[in-house]
């Protein structure tokens, strides 16, 4: 059973996000964290496999409501290696992607289990949750806990910023977000003061 709190970041992470994101996008990734460490937050496993999804594998909510169970889940009920985003539900239906399945996200979802054929089902038990549905879920959630400036778009925007600062090739970001296009993702990626400082410092030409 949840005990109202899991393990997925440190303090110590916390207080990286900030120096390295700055305060608004550093404050972003905190309320994503949190949501889903705190039961305050996110009081459902189902709500919290859902946007770990979105936060550890960099997928869109629409991605995430698709998902079949089968995607994530062994036919035995074990969590796999890789959650795989079929084609059919990416924006723009580009390509299937398979992205790794990180402890983190594989403490989620050892707690959530679906009888139903999608991952997320809809009301009645009838198709998939829509993202409306999962958008109204997250708000009730901010306000809850009086947070402003966060969205679905949150968990995504965190994820693939850190990698950026923890120097994860610019490619390898992109197969596993999905972006179609190197200049698409690349807007998700603000350059800070800190950057700026850091890329100047490596112009040492002294022996």
């Amino acid at each position: 059973m949840f005990d109202g709190k899991l393990e997925l970041v440190s303090d110590l992470k916390l207080f990286r996000l900030l120096v390295l994101l700055g305060k608004t996008q550093g404050m972003e990734a905190i309320v994503s964290l949190s949501l889903l460490s705190y039961k305050e937050g996110l009081p459902t496993e189902r709500d919290r496999a859902l946007f770990g999804i979105c936060l550890y594998t960099t997928a869109r909510v629409n991605e995430t409501c698709s998902l079949h169970a089968a995607d994530v889940y062994t036919a035995d009920g074990r969590v796999r290696d890789r959650i795989t985003f079929r084609r059919a539900t990416t924006k723009g239906k580009q390509e299937t992607r398979s992205v790794p399945v990180s402890p983190e996200l594989s403490q989620l979802l050892e707690g959530y289990r679906s009888d139903r054929p999608y991952l997320f089902p809809g009301r009645w038990g009838r198709g998939h949750i829509c993202p409306e549905s999962a958008d109204a879920i997250l708000r009730a959630a901010f306000k809850r806990l009086g947070i402003e400036g966060a969205s679905t778009h949150s968990f995504r925007r965190t994820a693939i910023t850190w990698m950026h600062n923890e120097r994860v090739p610019i490619k390898h970001i992109q197969s596993i977000s999905g972006h179609k296009s190197l200049s698409a993702l690349q807007r998700y990626i603000d350059v800070t003061e800190k950057d700026k400082e850091m890329a100047i410092a490596t112009l040492s030409f002294r022996s």
